[in-house]
């Protein structure tokens, strides 16, 4: 489903078979790129380009970047997966309490997820951690 345009090129989300982490499709006959977005930060990252041989400018791929970071954008892109995935793509991942972000490994203050939701109309993202009964609320 489509989420924006920059430059005359379509940034989507596939509905079907779509697999983690959260990320839209955009790209032309000659190349094809994804960005991945989350649902607990405001971040946007190129994933990757292929064929690499073709890949377009580091302009043309910035100017993609942005347009996807842009508030409404985003969260009609969390929106669409959400719909489409039904998963935000962080159960059994470390959450650092202190920092308030997802790390790679376990830690004096992290605590792991285990289960989490999409709230599209208020965008927030609704986490539960192992051994608590309240949920923790991140608003985007």
């Amino acid at each position: 489903m489509k989420v924006c345009t920059y430059s005359g090129l379509t940034m989507a989300v596939l509905t079907r078979n779509e697999h983690c982490p959260p990320h839209v499709h955009t790209g032309t006959n000659k190349w094809g790129a994804r960005f991945m977005f989350s649902f607990w930060r405001d971040q946007v990252h190129l994933w990757d380009v292929t064929p690499v041989q073709n890949r377009p400018s580091a302009r043309q791929l910035e100017g993609l970047r942005q347009t996807l970071m842009q508030p409404a954008n985003l969260r009609r892109a969390r929106e669409i997966w959400w719909n489409s995935v039904q998963s935000v793509c962080l159960v059994n991942q470390h959450w650092d309490t202190g920092a308030g972000e997802v790390v790679a490994t376990a830690g004096p203050q992290t605590k792991v997820i285990k289960a989490a939701s999409f709230n599209a109309r208020a965008n927030k993202t609704v986490l539960l951690f192992g051994g608590q009964s309240s949920p923790q609320e991140i608003a985007l």
